[in-house]
């Protein structure tokens, strides 16, 4: 019934667009009108037109990586490459997420609960190859890398398992050094864009991954636009701190080239931590005697360690000894930030937008 109705309308569409018309004493054909359109939209048909042309192949974090078709069956290690396909409109070929840092974004809210979570943080390698995956999407090289905790490449790669690790992990990284690895140049969000058009066109959905790179790349600019018009003061210092193993020793707090440096760089804020590594340990007292004016904590769900929980590193900072005499304590500059927008992912974008608001309210006098 459908294709007889659309039949129909195409055949008197066609009809009127070929009835002779005058304009005056001139007669006119509306074929040659037709054509002008035609050739006007031209450059949007091909657009829409463009496709992946298989067999792909990406060099990833140092490995070339094949595909002989869209991946169907997809596991997650990271929020970051979730939310990113999420984002793509390709969600219903993951069938298992893993290493949760904040909720999934809103709109995703619904798709997300009926996925598999494999594992709030790390999985197991089992689990992972388990669910037959054709493709897993990798948020850190420290999960799925040389060294991984979840497992190498080599091994996913051995039973013909592709792998593919968001670039903002290691194209200005070197995750070789241990832990959350060392910035070599300071994080880009370009970093991230390469992460979305490259899954884009793994999946052969390449104008979806340049609609979302078009719509975060404006709201960088309207976001960087913000934070350069604060009047904020000159020497304004920060530290951001995402966890602490234990509350009782050094915390985890962001070095200066990682995506918080990116923040802090937009707003003209210099980071007390001079150190190149993404998450070095500091001690209070180190960071006490620099006396940042402004505290950034990681807001997240996950709960690996005590400090995970916001309200124990709030509770901690105004208590103890040590940290309750500093300024961003005392006036009460404590920024509460999510943890995945600390990371160096697209939510970045978002932190840096929350965090220029709110310091846009508060007062350095």
């Amino acid at each position: 019934m459908f294709c007889s109705s659309r039949h129909s309308d195409k055949h008197h569409s066609r009809a009127r667009l070929f009835k002779r018309e005058s304009v005056g004493n001139t007669p006119t054909t509306a074929p040659i009108r037709l054509l002008a359109f035609a050739l006007a939209a031209l450059p949007a048909l091909l657009v829409a037109a463009e496709t992946t042309d298989y067999p792909l192949t990406i060099r990833n974090c140092g490995l070339d990586v094949s595909f002989d078709a869209a991946p169907d069956n997809t596991v997650t290690i990271g929020q970051s490459a979730t939310e990113i396909i999420y984002s793509l409109g390709v969600g219903e070929t993951v069938s298992g997420t893993s290493v949760w840092f904040n909720p999934t974004l809103p709109e995703f809210k619904a798709l997300n609960a009926g996925i598999e979570r494999i594992a709030d943080n790390d999985p197991s390698f089992e689990a992972v190859v388990n669910k037959k995956p054709d493709l897993v999407a990798v948020q850190y090289e420290w999960h799925v890398g040389a060294t991984g905790s979840v497992a190498t490449r080599g091994q996913f790669h051995e039973l013909g398992i592709p792998t593919y690790i968001m670039p903002a992990d290691c194209d200005t990284k070197d995750n070789s050094t241990g832990g959350d690895g060392t910035r070599v140049t300071a994080f880009s969000t370009d970093s991230i864009y390469k992460g979305i058009t490259e899954l884009a066109a793994i999946y052969d959905v390449k104008n979806a991954g340049a609609d979302l790179v078009d719509s975060l790349k404006a709201r960088e600019a309207d976001a960087v636009e913000r934070a350069e018009s604060l009047d904020l003061p000159d020497d304004l210092s920060a530290v951001f701190w995402f966890s602490s193993a234990d509350l009782e020793i050094d915390p985890y707090v962001a070095g200066r080239l990682g995506a918080p440096g990116y923040m802090m760089d937009k707003l003209g804020i210099e980071n007390v931590i001079e150190s190149n590594e993404e998450w070095p340990t500091v001690g209070w007292e180190s960071i006490a005697k620099a006396d940042p004016d402004v505290i950034v904590v990681a807001r997240m769900d996950r709960r690996r360690f005590p400090a995970d929980d916001v309200e124990k590193k709030l509770a901690f900072l105004r208590k103890d000894p040590v940290t309750s005499q500093m300024t961003a304590v005392q006036e009460g500059r404590i920024v509460q930030m999510d943890a995945h927008a600390m990371s160096a992912t697209m939510r970045t974008i978002f932190g840096l937008e929350e965090l220029s608001e709110t310091l846009g309210e508060m007062s350095f006098d």
